[in-house]
C-alpha cells in the first residue's frame, strides 16, 4: 500500500511537468494566463474523474482504483504526440484564444458546481450519470475545436500569402543579420551562462534576474530562499485548513448538510482563484507593471483573513473562510510558479518549478501534523478528563467546540503574517526587474523565429516560380 501511495502520489508531478513546463516554454509571454488556465483545470480533475467514474462504473467502488490506474495512463499516451516544445512564433490573437479557453472552463466549472448541488439532493440512475459525463467530456474537449479554427486561420492565411506575394515581407540579409544582433545582444549574458557556467561553478554568483540561472545558482539564491518561505506559510497554512474542514465544521457544530458545502465552496474557489490569478496578474503585468511578488504578497494578506474567522468562530464565518481560503489556495499556485520562471529563466524550469512545489508538503507537516493535530489531540483529551472518562486504547478523539482550533489558527495567522512581511522584501528586491521589459528576450526570439520562417516560405516560393519559367532554347 505505502509503494502504491508513493507511486500514485508522485505520478501527479510527472504529468504536471511535461504538460505545465511545455506550455510555459511555448507561450513565454503569456505565463501566467497559461498556468492560470492549467492550474484550474487540475483543480476541476477531482470532479471531473467523478463523473467518469459514476457513469463507467456507477457504484462499483473496487473499480475506482482501476479507473484512477488506466485512464491517466492512456490519456499520457494519446499526448505523446501533441505535447511538445515548438518554435516561439507569437500569433496577434492569442490572448484571445486564452480567453476562449477561460470561458470554456468557467463553463464547465460552472455545470460541475450544478451537478455536485443537484447529486445530493436527487438519486441518479446510470443513464443519467451518463448523460452528465458526456456533457463534462463535450466541454472538456471543446477547446480542441477553439485550436482547429485558429489552425485553419492560420493555414488560410498562410495560402494566401503564397498566392498573393504582395503582404509577403521578403526578409533580406542584411535584416537577418540585424534581427540576430538584437537577440544576441539582449542575451548576451544568457548565452554565457548557458554555454560556459557548469551546474557547479559560480553558483553565489548569479546573473541577472529574467536570465537562465543554473539549477544550484537558483536554489542557493535570496529570492528563491524568499519564495520558499512564503510558500511554507501560505500555501502550508491555506492547505492545513482544507485538509481540516470536515473536522473544524464537525468541531464548530455546524451540521453535516453544511460540511459538505463547505468542501464544495473550497473546490470552485480553489478553481477561481487559480485563473484568476493566472489572467489577472498577467494584465495588471502587462498594462501597469504590478509586480506578480505582491499581488502574491495580498493574497497571502486575504488568506489571513480566514484564518481568524476559524479561529474566533463567527457566526456562519466558516461559510466565508472556506471562499477566503479556497481561493487564496488556489491563487498561490500560479503566482509562485510564474515568479519562479520570470526570476530564474526557463532553461532548468522543470526543476525549479518542482523544488517550489516542495515547500507545501512541508508547510503542511509542520503546520498540520506537528502542531494542529497536536494541539486538537490535547484539547480532546482534556474535554474527555473533564467529563470522567478515559480514552479507550484506538478511540478516535473527538473536540467539540472552538478551543479545539482557536490556537492552531491564531498560529497559521501569524505564521501566515510573517509570510507576508518576508514577501514584501522580495517585492522591493525585484521592483526594478519588474518596471522593466522582462519578456524583451522572448519577443526577440519569436522575431527571429518568424524571419527564419519567411525566409523559408520565400525560398519554397521562388523555387516554385524558378520551376514554372520557360526556358528558351
Amino acid at each position: 500500500m505505502c509503494l502504491y501511495i508513493f507511486i500514485g502520489a508522485n505520478s501527479q508531478a510527472f504529468a504536471n511537468t511535461g504538460s505545465l513546463v511545455t506550455c510555459v516554454k511555448n507561450f513565454p509571454e503569456s505565463r501566467g494566463v497559461v498556468l492560470g488556465i492549467l492550474k484550474g483545470y487540475l483543480g476541476l480533475s477531482g470532479a471531473i474523474i467523478t463523473q467518469l467514474y459514476s457513469a463507467i462504473y456507477y457504484d462499483d467502488t473496487k473499480a475506482l482504483i482501476l479507473l484512477i490506474g488506466w485512464l491517466p495512463a492512456a490519456i499520457s499516451f494519446a499526448s505523446l504526440r501533441t505535447v511538445r516544445l515548438m518554435k516561439p512564433v507569437r500569433q496577434p490573437n492569442e490572448l484571445k484564444v486564452f480567453y476562449n479557453f477561460l470561458y470554456i472552463s468557467l463553463g464547465l466549472a460552472g455545470f460541475l458546481l450544478v451537478m455536485i448541488i443537484v447529486e445530493k439532493e436527487v438519486h441518479f440512475t446510470r443513464s443519467e450519470y451518463g448523460v452528465s459525463a458526456a456533457t463534462v467530456l463535450f466541454l472538456l474537449f471543446l477547446p480542441l475545436a477553439v485550436v482547429s479554427i485558429e489552425e485553419y486561420k492560420i493555414w488560410q492565411s498562410k495560402r494566401l500569402a503564397l498566392v498573393d506575394p504582395s503582404p509577403v515581407k521578403i526578409v533580406t540579409e542584411g535584416e537577418k543579420v540585424n534581427l540576430n544582433e538584437v537577440t544576441n545582444n539582449g542575451n548576451n549574458s544568457v548565452s554565457a551562462v548557458s554555454n560556459d557556467t557548469k551546474w557547479w561553478e559560480n553558483v553565489f554568483s548569479p546573473p541577472e534576474r529574467g536570465e537562465d540561472y543554473t539549477i544550484l545558482q537558483a536554489l542557493f539564491s535570496i529570492d528563491m530562499l524568499i519564495l520558499f518561505i512564503c510558500s511554507i506559510c501560505g500555501i502550508g497554512g491555506t492547505l492545513t485548513a482544507i485538509d481540516n474542514l470536515g473536522q473544524i465544521g464537525k468541531s464548530l457544530r455546524y451540521p453535516k448538510k453544511s460540511i459538505s458545502t463547505f468542501v464544495s465552496l473550497v473546490s470552485i474557489w480553489n478553481y477561481l482563484g487559480r485563473v484568476f490569478s493566472g489572467f489577472v496578474s498577467e494584465h495588471f503585468l502587462h498594462k501597469y507593471k504590478f509586480p506578480r511578488p505582491l499581488m502574491l504578497t495580498l493574497t497571502m494578506l486575504l488568506s489571513c483573513v480566514g484564518h481568524l474567522l476559524i479561529a474566533f468562530d463567527v457566526p456562519n464565518g466558516l461559510y466565508a473562510a472556506s471562499v477566503i481560503i479556497g481561493f487564496c489556495f488556489g491563487a498561490q499556485w500560479p503566482l509562485l510558479f510564474a515568479i519562479i520562471s520570470e526570476l530564474f529563466g526557463l532553461k532548468y524550469y522543470a526543476t525549479l518549478y518542482n523544488f517550489g512545489s516542495v515547500a507545501s508538503p512541508l508547510g503542511l507537516y509542520v503546520l498540520n501534523v506537528l502542531m494542529t493535530g497536536h494541539v486538537y489531540d490535547k484539547e480532546a483529551k482534556k474535554q474527555l478528563t473533564a467529563l470522567g472518562l478515559e480514552r479507550k486504547k484506538g478511540q478516535e478523539l473527538n473536540c467539540i467546540g472552538v478551543n479545539c482550533y482557536k490556537l492552531s489558527f491564531v498560529v497559521i495567522t501569524a505564521a501566515t503574517f510573517f509570510g507576508v512581511i518576508v514577501s514584501v522584501i522580495l517585492v522591493a528586491r525585484t521592483r526594478t526587474f519588474y518596471k522593466g521589459d522582462i519578456y524583451k528576450r522572448f519577443r526577440d526570439e519569436a522575431t527571429v523565429a518568424e524571419a527564419e520562417m519567411a525566409g523559408v516560405e520565400n525560398g519554397s516560393k521562388a523555387e516554385k516560380d524558378a520551376k514554372h519559367v520557360p526556358t528558351q532554347d
